[in-house]
Order: structure tokens, then sequence, then C-alpha cells
């Protein structure tokens, strides 16, 4: 919440300061464990390797190994294997009518194979419908097979109504059983009801599957196990030292003094950082892209809960111009926020120029000036109590919502991204169209309260209200609508051929399932982690797994 200051026109932000203190400036990397694991790592790769290509292998073990080998994180060290071992079983047509391919198998070939961009039809659903069109009543003891269907309905594009029936009828039959369960299997349908895999925070997902998987005493892979858990610790030692080294460097900046009215969030920006990949050789672009969203954030806090009207016409100015010359025209606040700016990207030029990747930091700082200027007509929206139509509110919305200049900044640090895929960005394809939608419009839920509190006018959800003459129930629900049919369009555009490259595409997907997390149950996970994003940063950063 934000209260008036004796300036009437003048917000102050009453963020919670920042939960963590000195927690990552103390860690220290240990070279002779890091060596240890990566012995270790190494022996257990082959072993699991030479499982995964056995050409003796039978379809259905070969994709239930694929299974547990991304659900427990490890599955990049095989990309290659992998991508050869589903191209090849989705080109063999295989005949899912078979008595054979139950529930399970099925919902987890229609799952890894869409995950993949191979869209298997889901058609393969049809033999599990009586001749009614529902769902067989035989199918309501088969645990295991409904939490798979659960799983690979949120795979669903648009007009695959089996999917949306699926959905309907394993939710209400999971959650009528969840109680009765034995543990872990009442661990994973608890789990699934709050977080679907497919919209998951795919580190977390991880972390708790591996938990899951340990309890699982009759299956587990022992090796597969302890495999899992010393590529977790390895990778989570990379991620505290990167974690380190943004901390240090936002107590050197000393900005937090400087600019009291906003929040002080270097971890949970790091948190979201690591969603668009927490795979170690995206360690650049994690800790470019923390900095870049800290500077976000701030500047999101300056028109959102503090600046003036013409303080903030200065400072959008000073930004499309880009000039250290421009910072006597500003206000004495901004002038440390503005310097740092500048000054960090001109390194990031700098860095990558070696490289002959400049361009990347150009088209960065371009979507940052769009973000400014969009910044500052909502803000103008808020302080003058305009209430838009609804288009109007989320043409620019949809740029406030940051996700087009986090697509292009997660690109920045990457050793791959070339000029193609940042034109490709440009043009706004549907499925970085429909990311932007979700991102807006789950914030937009999320926050609601918060910001009529703050006394804002301007929300979607007011702008929807008054357009349609509906109340606020009813424009939530069609906020929910819109989120879920953009969902599907990201679902129908990650498909083979890929447009680009599918890492590019993987990360347009994981920054939108950042937003899921971070607003789960309307909650604003980013203003107030305590109780949203605390526990995952502390599962995921603080204890290691014990082996």
């Amino acid at each position: 919440m934000a209260l008036f200051s004796d300036e009437s026109v003048r917000l102050v932000g009453n963020f919670s300061p920042s939960l963590w203190g000195e927690q990552f400036l103390n860690f220290t990397f240990d070279n002779k464990i890091a060596k240890k694991y990566s012995k270790e790592i190494e022996l257990l790769k082959d072993e699991v390797k030479t499982k995964l290509t056995n050409p003796e292998s039978k379809m259905v073990d070969t994709m239930s190994l694929i299974d547990a080998l991304e659900r427990l994180g490890v599955s990049y060290h095989f990309d290659d294997e992998i991508e050869d071992k589903l191209e090849h079983y989705f080109g063999l047509n295989t005949n899912y009518e078979d008595e054979a391919y139950d529930l399970n198998t099925v919902s987890i070939h229609f799952r890894l194979f869409r995950q993949h961009g191979l869209h298997l039809t889901s058609d393969v659903f049809s033999k599990f419908r009586g001749g009614d069109g529902k769902f067989k009543e035989s199918l309501k003891s088969d645990v295991r097979g409904l939490l798979s269907l659960y799983e690979a309905a949120h795979l669903r594009k648009r007009k695959e109504n089996i999917l949306e029936d699926a959905l309907v009828f394993t939710k209400d039959c999971l959650k009528s059983m969840a109680t009765n369960l034995q543990s872990p299997l009442n661990r994973q349908v608890e789990h699934a009801l709050v977080q679907p895999l497919h919209l998951g925070y795919p580190r977390f997902e991880s972390h708790h599957y591996i938990t899951v998987y340990e309890e699982d005493v009759y299956s587990r892979d022992e090796s597969l196990l302890k495999f899992a858990k010393l590529d977790y610790n390895a990778v989570q030692m990379l991620h505290k030292q990167e974690l380190y080294e943004v901390s240090r460097w936002w107590r050197e900046m000393n900005l937090t003094s400087q600019l009291p009215y906003a929040r002080d969030r270097i971890v949970e920006c790091y948190f979201w950082a690591m969603g668009a990949s927490h795979l170690p050789r995206f360690s650049r672009a994690r800790v470019m892209l923390t900095k870049v969203i800290q500077f976000l954030s701030l500047t999101d806090d300056t028109f959102d809960a503090y600046g003036t009207i013409e303080e903030l016409d200065t400072y959008t100015k000073a930004i499309q111009r880009w000039d250290i010359r421009e910072i006597d025209l500003l206000p004495e606040y901004m002038k440390p926020l503005y310097t740092a700016i500048l000054k960090l990207y001109a390194g990031f030029k700098e860095e990558l120029a070696k490289e002959g990747r400049s361009y990347a930091v150009d088209y960065t700082i371009d979507a940052f000036k769009e973000q400014v200027r969009s910044y500052n007509v909502e803000a103008k929206w808020f302080i003058e109590g305009y209430l838009p139509p609804f288009w109007e509110y989320l043409s620019n919305a949809l740029t406030t919502c940051a996700y087009f200049f986090l697509s292009n900044a997660s690109l920045m640090g990457t050793d791959f991204a070339t000029k193609v895929e940042f034109e490709w960005l440009n043009m706004m394809p549907r499925i970085l169209g429909a990311s932007l939608e979700i991102s807006r419009l789950v914030g937009d839920k999320a926050t609601y309260k918060v910001e009529k509190g703050r006394g804002q006018k301007s929300t979607g959800i007011d702008c929807y209200m008054k357009d349609y003459g509906v109340t606020m129930e009813e424009a939530m629900n069609k906020i929910e609508e819109m989120t879920t049919d953009a969902w599907k369009d990201v679902n129908e555009d990650f498909k083979r051929p890929f447009p680009c490259s599918k890492e590019v595409l993987m990360i347009i997907l994981n920054i939108t399932r950042v937003i899921d997390v971070i607003y789960k149950n309307n909650e604003d996970g980013y203003t107030q982690p305590e109780k949203v994003i605390k526990p995952l940063i502390v599962a995921m950063y603080i204890e290691p797994f014990k082996i």
C-alpha cells in the first residue's frame, strides 16, 4: 500500500524491506566439493546415458525414463539423445488404441511429445470415453492415470474439447480422493492441484519431484536418484555464487537508501531471472537479467509509487534520449537511478561488443525505452484519475507488464540469440503476444485489491467492469477465461517446425510460467514475497540435498 505525502500529487511507497539481509553475501564457493560433485556426476551420467540409448529398450520404458529425467531436472545432460528418441517414436505413429497403452502411459506420452513441440493428436484419449462421450467411470480408481491425464490436459490448444472435459473430470476426481491417498502419491496430487507441472517453475518442480521420487521406495532407481541430487547440489552452488555476485553488486550500488520509496528485491529479481532458465550455461544471461530486472523494478516504483507528472515526463524524455547530459534536467532523487542505468547498459555493450553481439544490448535498450513510455501513460491515467476503455488500457498494459522487455533482456547475455531472433521478437509473434497477455491479466487479478487500496482507478478490472457493465466477479472470471485462452495459444505455437531457435521459445514459455507462480492464488508474490516466493527461494537456494 502507498500513502499520500505532504505533496498531494505524490505517493510514497510503503513496501516491506528485503527478507534476506546478508543471507547470500556470506557464500564461499567450495572448489573441492564442486570437483567431487563433478566427478561423481560424470560417472552416473554415463550410466544413465547407456540406459537411455539402449537399442533393446522398449518404447514405454524409454519414455518413462525420459519423463523421470525431465522431472528430476537432469534431462539437459541428454538433450540430443532425448530429441532423437522422441522424434523416432513420434514418427512410428504408434497405435494408442492398443489395450497395452493405459491411461497413464498415453497421457505421459502425449505430454512429453507436446512438451517438445511434437503435437500428438488429442484423439488418442477417445478410447477412454464411453458411448455418452464422457470419460468412463472405471477410470476413477486409476489415480496415476488421472494425475497424468490432468497434467497432459494443461498442454491443450483451442477447440480441443476432449482435453477441456479431461481437465474438469480429472480435477474433480483428484480433489475428492486426495486426502485418502498414501504418500508420496497424495503429495503429488495435492501439489499438482495447486501447481500444474506445465505452468510450474521448472527448477522448483525438479526440487519437489526429487523429494517425491525419493519417497517412492518401491519403484525409484537409486542411481538415478543419486544422480539427480548430486546434479541439483552442483547447480545450486552455481546459483548461490550468482546470488552472491548480484547481492554484492546491489549493495555496492547503494540505491536502496537513495530511493527509499522503491522495493528492495534483488533476491526476488534473481528468482525471476532464473525462471527464464536455470541451466548452467545461462549463467551470464541470468546475472545480466537480474540486474536489468532490478532497475526495471526501481523504474516501475518511481512511476507507480512516487513521481509527479512533471518529473515523470522529464525522466521519460531523458530515457528516450539516452544521454548522460540529460541528467541536469532531472530532479535530484532521479539522478542516481538514471546514471546507474546508463552505466549498466554501457558495461553490457562493451562486454558483448567483444563477441560481435552489442546489437543485443541495443534491442534491450529500445524495449526499455518503450517500457518507460508506457509507464508514463499509465502514471498519468492514475494521477489524473482517467479510466480508459478496456481496449485502450490493454494496448498500453501489454507493454507495462514488461514481458516484451524481459523477452529481449533474457536473450541479451546468451551465446545463441542473433539479430534474427531479436527481429522475430519485434514482429510480436502470437506466442509472445499470448505471453504478454498472460502476464498482464494474471498480474491485474493479483494486484487489484492493493491497487484499489492505493486509490488507483485505471485498473484493468475497473476498465472491463465499466466497458461491459459487469460486476467485479464477472470481470475477474472473464480475465481468467482470457488467460486460459492465451495459454492455449502458447501451447499451439510451441510446435514444430519452430519459427526460431527452440531455446528462444523455451525462454518465452519459462518466463510465462514465472507469472503463474509469483501471482499464485491472486497474491503479489514479488511485492509481498513472504508467503509465495520465500518458501521456494529457501528450498532452491539455501539447503543442498543430503546424499
